[in-house]
């Protein structure tokens, strides 16, 4: 008997875990980095150099970024209702 080998070792949990928890970190990581370029392409577009160093630097797993998108661009913030370019016809001669 070989004490001491951790090779192969699951701790008692199933190896399915472990694929499904890699999945789940693959997914995270997307979601963070579409987040992370969507809010540093409105603070660059918008000329907001600190909020872009603050996104580029700081690794807050997508919440800074979510901050930024809601509160600051506040670009989900719609009114329902209202039309988002003028429906009128344009003037004759």
């Amino acid at each position: 008997m070989m004490y001491g080998s951790w090779y192969g070792q699951t701790f008692g949990l199933g190896s399915g875990l472990f694929l499904g928890l890699g999945i789940l970190a693959g997914l995270i990581a997307l979601i963070v980095i579409v987040l992370k370029g969507y809010s540093l392409w409105y603070a660059a577009r918008r000329g907001e150099k600190i909020w872009f160093v603050a996104l580029l630097i700081v690794n807050t797993v997508g919440i800074l970024e979510l901050i930024y998108l809601i509160f600051i661009v506040k670009k989900w913030h719609h009114t329902i209702g209202t039309p988002s370019s003028p429906s009128t016809p344009p003037a004759q001669m």
